[in-house]
C-alpha cells in the first residue's frame, strides 16, 4: 500500500493490516528514486515473504531494485525473514552494531525467541535462521536509499540494540520509530532480559528533540501528520516519574 510518494507498506500480520503473515511487524519499503529500502522483512513463516514480494509488485515496484535491508532491532516479528530477504534479493545488510552479532548467529536466547516461545507468542518449532550483515550501525550514522537520509538513533528501552531513524529529503520528515513508541504515546514493554524503563525514558527523550511530521511504527495505527504528538505524550508521561500506556 502507497502512503506517499516515499513510503509504502508492503507487509503487515494482525497488529497491522493483515496483508503478509500474521505475525509480521509493519514492513515498510522506502522508494528513494533510483534505489528502494526494505524495512524489517517481518518474522518469515513458510509463503509470508512471498506475500511480500507480491505486494511490492502490486504497488507497480520491481524488487530487483531493493539494494538495502535495513533492520531496526533484532526482534523475530522483525528479522526472521531477514535470511530469506538476503537470500531472495541483491541487497546488503544494515543492523545496529550491538544487533549485528545476534543476527549474524541467528542467537535465539539473546532475542528473548525462548521466553516468547513460553508464552505462546510464536510457534513452538519456530526458529530464527543466522543472516549475514553488511554494515554496522552506530548513532549518528546516515543510510542514503537514492534521495532519502536515514539518520541512526540509538532508542533501547524495548530491548537494547534498538534503532530509530530521522527520514529526510522526502515530500515530509519521517521518524521510523519501530517499537519506540505507538499512537496514542503508548510503548511497549515486556517482562524479557533486556527491556528496561529507565533506557526508554531517555530514548523517547532523545526523538523528542527531532523535528518530523509522519511517525511510522512497528505496529498498529500510522500517522502522516501530526506524529510528533504521540512522541510527546510518551515523554510527558515519563517525565512525570511514570510510564506511558502499555500495548500488553
Amino acid at each position: 500500500m502507497k502512503l506517499t510518494s516515499s513510503v509504502h507498506v508492503v507487509g503487515g500480520g494482525r497488529f497491522g493490516f493483515g496483508i503478509s503473515g500474521a505475525l509480521d511487524c509493519h514492513v515498510y519499503l522506502l522508494n528513494g528514486g533510483d534505489e528502494l529500502a526494505l524495512i524489517d522483512p517481518g518474522l518469515g513463516m513458510a509463503g509470508d515473504f512471498d506475500r511480500i514480494l507480491d505486494n511490492i509488485r502490486a504497488d507497480g515496484l520491481d524488487p530487483r531494485r531493493i539494494r538495502k535491508l535495513i533492520l531496526t532491532h533484532y526482534h523475530c516479528d522483525h528479522i526472521g525473514a531477514a535470511a530469506e530477504a538476503h537470500k531472495r534479493l541483491d541487497v546488503e545488510v544494515y543492523a545496529s552494531a550491538l544487533a549485528a552479532p545476534v543476527v549474524r548467529t541467528g542467537d535465539e536466547r539473546a532475542v528473548a525467541l525462548d521466553v516468547a516461545k513460553r508464552a505462546g507468542f510464536y510457534p513452538a518449532d519456530f526458529t530464527l535462521p543466522p543472516c549475514p550483515v553488511d554494515h554496522e550501525v552506530h548513532e549518528g550514522d546516515v543510510i542514503r536509499v537514492g534521495d532519502l537520509a536515514l539518520t541512526a538513533y540509538d532508542t533501547p528501552g524495548h530491548c537494547d540494540a534498538h534503532l530509530s531513524f530521522h527520514i529526510t529529503g522526502a515530500d515530509r520528515a519521517y521518524l521510523l520509530g519501530a517499537d519506540l513508541v505507538f499512537w496514542g504515546g503508548r510503548i511497549l514493554l515486556q517482562t524479557i532480559h533486556d527491556c528496561r524503563i529507565d533506557a526508554y525514558a531517555q530514548s523517547v527523550f532523545k526523538v523528542e528533540k527531532l523535528a518530523f511530521d509522519a511517525l511510522l511504527p512497528g505496529h498498529l495505527q500510522i500517522s502522516l501528520s501530526g506524529g510528533k504528538q504521540h512522541i510527546d505524550l510518551a515523554a510527558a508521561a515519563f517525565r512525570r516519574l511514570g510510564v506511558p500506556p502499555n500495548l500488553i
